[in-house]
């Protein structure tokens, strides 16, 4: 008979339900005859410590025991834990983090949904933790695990996640219950039971499945998205026919964007810039030894800024389909149910001197900038349009119509005039010294967001492309590919700026100008 209480520790962020899966664990533990006890650790906020939930089950009925009763714990012991079950996969490694887990007594049971953290967001560049990282870490500090995408599952049963992991607690086999019991507690939890057992089904046989394969589960565990994979368009046999074939998977997807974002027409400029590049490249690396490197990153990053965001791109996202679809899978609107909704916007004069001609557009600016010299602030038009009515969806299609007229307006010519003074520099670098080139075509990765973070991420790209990709000041073509690997990534870490501006005097070029900001003088109140 075994003597020792099984431990869990239930990690739940805010609002997914972790106090009601305690409760449906105690409930079914207690329906079933086993003693049990369980005891909350709450958490200052969703990233300076999840709520956690500790829970003993002694795996001896209370019939069996006569007039004997386990003592249980109160906390859990690092390194004496059963079971750690978490819905968020970074909170699953902090817990074993602080000892929790190991390696020869640990369950662990995870989803792989992330909540980013606010240093995540924080961050220029790609920011996230890597994935496999805490993965491999899970790996490590486990005796098994069962890592599947616990979100998607809530999303297809229309419930909380707390039933997912329910489901997924009861397949592990760690507990003495049966499936049926868990069920009898889920169908008496009220006008949401139908909700939580599908939930729990899913949970449940996901997990299941994992254990049947013997051999899977001894390896370490590649999530897979429930979801399946979109499938990569077709690129025209013309386009594909003139550049290797390593290169058709993404060349595809940018075509497939700017097709969409514009036209054919706007797709084959496309086509033809990456021509260039990959011309350039076969001068420096003709037998293509690197896998075409240089062309695959402006692949990316040139269909990226091409398909730069406009006030037509916005009405034209807003306005679709399946974003309307999406919205009532979000809010689980039935189809008796009466949904309205509002987006709000507030395009200011870049965002309207963007659509006009650019002697219009100049006129319209220096309106706006003279507004704000006088002490005013900029122009704005706030706007509230509900997309559920038929003018805000009028409206909405209208103004994503006028992208035929797009080439006609100023912010056009400019995006076309920025990408070309990149685009060549990328073009003679990559000629002369492919690693110079590939560091060059990288920097696109600074074109990101948009309004103001947009504006700061192209200027601070044509300051390295005018100051180190075409400088001469270098001894030696290796000194320029540090000098751009170093800038791009203080650019990518230091959104003030500060690090850029001082590896940038690092490295021979000058700090980037100090922009004009009014001063604004304040009448002091009286008391």
């Amino acid at each position: 008979m075994n003597q020792q209480p099984i431990s869990l520790l239930l990690c739940a962020l805010g609002g997914e339900g972790g106090g009601v899966l305690t409760e449906w664990l105690v409930e079914t533990a207690r329906h079933a005859g086993y003693p049990v006890q369980a005891t909350s650790i709450p958490g200052v906020a969703q990233r300076t410590g999840a709520t956690t939930y500790y829970l003993e089950v002694f795996p001896v009925p209370v019939a069996q025991l006569g007039s004997q009763r386990p003592v249980l714990g109160l906390y859990p012991m690092p390194g004496r834990l059963d079971a750690l079950v978490s819905s968020e996969l970074l909170e699953t490694v902090r817990q074993i983090s602080l000892g929790h887990a190991s390696s020869d007594r640990t369950l662990v049971l995870s989803s792989t949904a992330r909540a980013l953290t606010t240093l995540e967001k924080m961050q220029m560049g790609d920011g996230r933790r890597d994935a496999q990282g805490l993965l491999n870490l899970i790996t490590a500090h486990s005796r098994a695990h069962h890592v599947l995408d616990m979100a998607e599952l809530t999303r297809q049963a229309g419930t909380i996640v707390s039933a997912v992991m329910l489901g997924c607690i009861a397949a592990s086999g760690l507990l003495p219950m049966g499936r049926a019991e868990y069920e009898a507690i889920l169908k008496d939890s009220g006008g949401s039971a139908q909700a939580s057992l599908r939930g729990f089904a899913l949970g449940f046989d996901a997990v299941h499945a994992q254990r049947t394969q013997a051999q899977f589960i001894e390896q370490v565990l590649t999530p897979k998205a429930v979801a399946p994979a979109a499938e990569v368009p077709a690129l025209p046999a013309t386009v594909a026919a003139l550049f290797p074939g390593v290169l058709h998977e993404i060349i595809a997807l940018g075509h497939a964007r700017l097709v969409e974002y514009q036209n054919a027409a706007y797709a084959q400029r496309y086509v033809e810039r990456l021509q260039q590049v990959l011309a350039a490249e076969r001068t420096s690396d003709p037998q293509g030894t690197r896998g075409w490197a240089v062309t695959r990153e402006m692949a990316r990053w040139l269909a990226l800024w091409m398909a730069f965001d406009d006030i037509i791109r916005v009405a034209d996202l807003k306005s679709r389909a399946s974003r309307w679809a999406r919205v009532l899978g979000e809010v689980k609107a039935g189809e008796a149910d009466l949904l309205k909704l509002y987006d709000h916007f507030k395009p200011g004069a870049p965002e309207f001197a963007a659509l006009l001609p650019t002697g219009l557009a100049q006129r319209v600016l220096a309106w706006d900038r003279k507004r704000v010299l006088a002490g005013k602030t900029p122009w704005a038009l706030p706007l509230k349009i509900g997309t559920h009515s038929v003018f805000g969806m009028l409206a909405l299609r209208g103004l994503a119509m006028l992208r035929a007229l797009r080439p006609l307006g100023s912010r056009y010519a400019t995006e076309q005039a920025l990408i070309d003074q990149w685009l060549a520099a990328v073009v003679s670098n990559t000629q002369r010294h492919w690693a110079s080139g590939h560091e060059v075509a990288l920097c696109g990765r600074l074109i990101k967001g948009y309004g103001s973070t947009n504006e700061r991420g192209k200027d601070n790209l044509l300051h390295v492309v005018q100051h180190l990709a075409v400088a001469g000041h270098f001894e030696h073509d290796d000194a320029r590919v540090a000098a751009i690997a170093a800038t791009r990534q203080a650019a990518l870490t230091d959104d003030a700026g500060k690090a850029l501006d001082r590896t940038l005097q690092q490295h021979g070029a000058p700090a980037r100008p100090v922009k004009e900001q009014p001063i604004r003088w304040m009448r002091r109140r009286q008391a």
